[in-house]
């Protein structure tokens, strides 16, 4: 028998139990995971307690056992994403046989929505793969290839993918896969073929060393002390996937099932899993384009500007088949953009996700230049020149003059209003913001900015290139600073009036760090870079007033003068070497810091103060972003805030903390700090109102 493209994780499971029983009762079942599968977050959604998940979870590992179980041969034909409940039907399975093909890629993504594989695939993954590999398959996440898969045991054998015939090359691939699989289910029932793998020298000592306990519990103490360090606590998932791996490895089977079914339902009603679906499913929410599809595709793109961010966007477009000219006015400038670009494709290469070849051809489509040459050709142009306004008109008025009528003119600008921008512009309506965040090849957010006159087809090309360049994409309205750097400003604006108060960089780093931001804030400043901080701090200061104030900005220029622009200088609040993994703190920044230092009130510089100080003037300008239309919902904030700022995952952004921590609480905490230092922590209207009427939530 075989069976089409079965997407287990849109069949309830009553059905989908009663389905595969049935088919158990055939000579052959196939698996031929061609979608994405990740936990049934609906399902466990619509559960209102950690029992009815706990249910869910021992149907699973007694439908999965069933299948385990059968004297039928069952092999799963896997092709495409094999992830969560997927790749846990997969294991259940006695063959696997998988495309060795790019798209192909098999994993257990549960703990990035702070769960645990809950339908056997802890108790099954560790004997099938060791149990070193299990656990760093298990506590990051991260996805396997084909060819590695097989490496580890974890597929059995690989189909070469076809080329194109009568049919196209896809589906010649999938009919082959059938074919072999289906082979290879025969063998199995009539004892030509073994299910029992040949395990490597090095398989059999590891496997060997795992058996003895005093082994084990040395493994267990060191991934859970790398827990500890990676997740400082705020995750509890990683946690719970150690115990329940060590419970059925030291107590048997039946302990082992038991204690993952009751886990995977606590931790689906923990605040932190909560959070991080709301996250995946925000990230869906941005990866879609609800602009709808523009009049003409963008098939060439134009970049000036060849600096780190100018080379950034050129590389994210030309990775993804889109014709690229980077222009620089300087060959010097030029040279190095077009090394960072191959560099960058270069790590692709020795990490084998891309081949020599495969690299060269991309870049074929990449062309470097002085002049406006080509520009007559381009769909859309973005500018990624300095921050300043005098420039950005001087390259808006080149740019047009040389540009087709239909062509897109984008600013890479992060905090100057697209509208001012745009006032020099002859076709103010093909000017948009699109807001890029660094590294470009590596941060996944791209804020989009509209202004009143931003046609809707300039905004549904803009989308629709960042959703081709693999960015997750939020549209805002235009205003100084749009909305992530707007709610940056505020919260750095903070850690330096913490410095100046007498709190060292390495203590702030520390306090931030503990609350869930992945950098610390005082390294996140040298990261972004000195002075592009303290421009910023300027333009939203004249822009919004007192309210944006806190710490001097006079410490910062004292740190520009001195040279002291963050890690491209070598020197910021630390000192940077090239090799060296411990910063030491900037010896020069005393005589800084003491120039500005300011008397500290004992009464909000706890170390709980220090991080609700940071916290509530970020959420409470994301909230006035919501307020003024500036952001058009609470989850397109979310994402912008983790996927752009680095808010912390756990918490799940601004709008789902204020959920989950309470407005009531939240602008208590801000009439404290009002009560000290003034407006900046004067709470806005609309988490008054929600603070007022406890039935109000961001996330319903």
């Amino acid at each position: 028998m075989r069976s089409g493209p079965t997407k287990l994780s849109k069949v309830p499971s009553s059905s989908l139990q009663s389905r595969a029983l049935s088919l158990l009762e055939q000579i052959l079942l196939l698996f031929q995971f061609s979608s994405v599968f990740l936990p049934h977050c609906s399902m466990i959604e619509a559960c209102k307690t950690a029992q009815e998940v706990t249910q869910l979870s021992q149907e699973g590992q007694k439908m999965l056992e069933k299948i385990e179980q059968s004297p039928k041969p069952i092999v799963a034909a896997i092709s495409g994403s094999c992830l969560g409940g997927g790749l846990e039907v997969a294991i259940a399975c006695h063959y696997r046989i998988a495309t060795k093909d790019k798209k192909t890629v098999l994993g257990t993504p549960e703990v990035l929505l702070g769960l645990l594989p809950g339908a056997g695939g802890t108790q099954r993954l560790p004997k099938m793969v060791g149990l070193p590999a299990a656990f760093d398959m298990m506590l990051t996440g991260r996805n396997i290839r084909a060819d590695k898969a097989k490496k580890m045991g974890l597929v059995d054998q690989l189909v070469n993918p076809l080329g194109p015939g009568v049919k196209a090359p896809e589906a010649r691939t999938i009919e082959y896969l059938e074919e072999v699989a289906i082979g290879f289910a025969r063998g199995l029932a009539n004892r030509t073929v073994s299910s029992k793998r040949s395990k490597g020298l090095i398989q059999k000592i590891t496997d060997y060393a795992m058996a003895l306990p005093f082994v084990r519990q040395q493994v267990y103490k060191t991934v859970e002390s790398k827990v500890q360090k990676q997740t400082k606590g705020l995750y509890p998932a990683p946690l719970k996937i150690i115990e329940v791996v060590k419970t059925g490895l030291d107590q048997g089977r039946d302990a082992g099932y038991f204690t993952e079914s009751q886990n995977f339902g606590k931790l689906a009603m923990t605040k932190e899993s909560k959070a991080l679906v709301g996250l995946y499913r925000g990230q869906t929410h941005c990866k879609k384009n609800k602009f709808g599809a523009p009049q003409r595709e963008v098939r060439t793109l134009a970049v000036l500007g060849a600096g780190l961010m100018g080379a950034g966007i050129a590389q994210v477009s030309v990775d993804k088949g889109i014709k690229t000219i980077l222009k620089d006015t300087a060959q010097q400038g030029l040279d190095r953009g077009q090394q960072q670009i191959f560099k960058g494709l270069n790590s692709k290469v020795k990490k084998k996700s891309l081949t020599s070849f495969e690299r060269d051809s991309i870049l074929s489509s990449l062309t470097g230049q002085l002049d406006y040459k080509g520009f007559e050709k381009a769909d859309m142009v973005i500018e990624a020149v300095f921050e300043d306004i005098n420039i950005k008109h001087k390259v808006l008025k080149e740019v047009e003059a040389v540009i087709p009528p239909h062509c897109i003119f984008a600013s890479n600008t992060s905090a100057l209003p697209i509208s001012q921008i745009a006032s020099v512009s002859k076709r103010p309506e093909k000017v948009i913001g699109m807001h890029y965040f660094s590294p470009v090849d590596r941060m996944q957010l791209l804020e989009i900015i509209t202004t009143d006159k931003t046609s809707q087809d300039t905004a549904a090309s803009a989308v629709a290139v960042g959703l081709k360049q693999g960015k997750v994409v939020i549209v805002v309205k235009d205003g100084p600073g749009f909305y992530t750097t707007r709610c940056l400003g505020p919260m750095l604006a903070e850690v330096v009036r913490v410095l100046q108060e007498g709190i060292g960089p390495k203590k702030i780093d520390t306090i931030s760090t503990a609350f869930g931001f992945p950098v610390g804030a005082a390294t996140l400043i040298d990261e972004v870079g000195v002075d592009v901080a303290a421009h910023v701090a300027e333009d939203l200061g004249k822009a919004f007033g007192e309210r944006f104030g806190g710490g001097s900005i006079e410490l910062f220029k004292l740190m520009v003068q001195k040279g002291f622009l963050g890690r491209k200088t070598g020197k910021g609040f630390y000192v940077y070497q090239e090799g060296v993994k411990n910063r030491s703190v900037n010896s020069g920044m005393d005589e800084v810091l003491a120039r500005f230092q300011v008397p500290a009130n004992p009464e909000v510089c706890t170390e709980e103060d220090i991080q609700m100080r940071l916290v509530t003037r970020f959420v409470n300008e994301a909230a006035m972003c919501l307020q003024e239309g500036i952001l058009s919902n609470p989850v397109e904030g979310d994402i912008g805030a983790v996927f752009g700022l680095g808010f912390p995952p756990c918490l799940g952004g601004p709008f789902r903390y204020a959920d989950s921590y309470g407005a009531r609480e939240l602008v208590d905490k801000l009439r404290k700090y009002e009560a000290v230092y003034g407006c900046q922590f004067t709470p806005c209207q609309l988490l008054v109102d929600y603070a007022n009427n406890p039935s109000k939530k961001f996330h319903q």
